[in-house]
């Protein structure tokens, strides 16, 4: 019986899938909070289908996008300062629910990841 009821969980979890409605994600103007050091940092950014536009400390800072499919995107400046910043950032969306999306970003070619939740503030 304990076979039965474990097979049964595991088939009923295995089933599941988060929401990931990227396409309602794909424009509009979004916030994220991080935090760094003991402060936390609001970055805001605009975004349409091809271009991303964050401001940050009062500065503005626009990259260019490329979708790879509904959900997963690559940023890449348009404006480098130094080389750090030439270096693209692949975007994947893993789940969204409202009016929000969690994401997962790493610097192309690096193994690793960091995790972050954005609010879509307005269309």
């Amino acid at each position: 019986m304990r076979l039965f009821i474990l097979a049964f969980v595991l088939l009923f979890i295995s089933c599941f899938q988060p929401e990931r409605k990227c396409e309602d994600f794909k424009k509009g103007r979004f916030t994220y909070e991080a935090m760094v050091g003991t402060e936390v940092l609001t970055t805001t950014f605009v975004r349409n289908d091809s271009i991303e536009i964050d401001y940050f400390k009062g500065k503005a800072d626009t990259s260019s996008i490329r979708w790879i499919n509904n959900c997963e995107y690559v940023l890449k400046k348009l404006h480098p300062k130094n080389r750090v910043e030439e270096k693209a950032i692949h975007m994947k969306i893993l789940t969204t629910k409202n009016n929000q999306y969690t994401f997962e970003y790493n610097i192309v070619g690096e193994k690793q990841k960091q995790r972050g939740t954005a609010v879509k503030v307005t269309d």
